[in-house]
């Protein structure tokens, strides 16, 4: 996961409400639509983008698809220092 990948999925409003979401633990694509309230094929998308840029893993179980970070802690931690910042 590099830097500038980090940064353009948080740049981006839909990433990073999935980003926040998934910090809470793994959802699936349903989940993930029910809770940002954005089109399934747009959360597609952004999911895609997410694991193309090495932020999130996807599991399958079954016919579900569950997404999770990739490195919460890192992730957590990341997200902490952007918060501090804005103080």
């Amino acid at each position: 996961m590099r830097t500038t990948d980090v940064l353009k999925a948080l740049a981006d409003e839909t990433r990073l409400d999935i980003i926040l979401l998934l910090m809470s633990g793994r959802k699936n694509v349903g989940q993930v639509v029910s809770k940002i309230k954005k089109s399934q094929p747009n959360i597609s998308l952004a999911l895609k983008q997410l694991l193309i840029m090495g932020i999130i893993d996807q599991e399958k179980q079954g016919r579900e698809v569950y997404y999770q970070i990739k490195k919460p802690e890192l992730m957590r931690n990341f997200l902490e220092l952007l918060e501090q910042l804005q103080k």
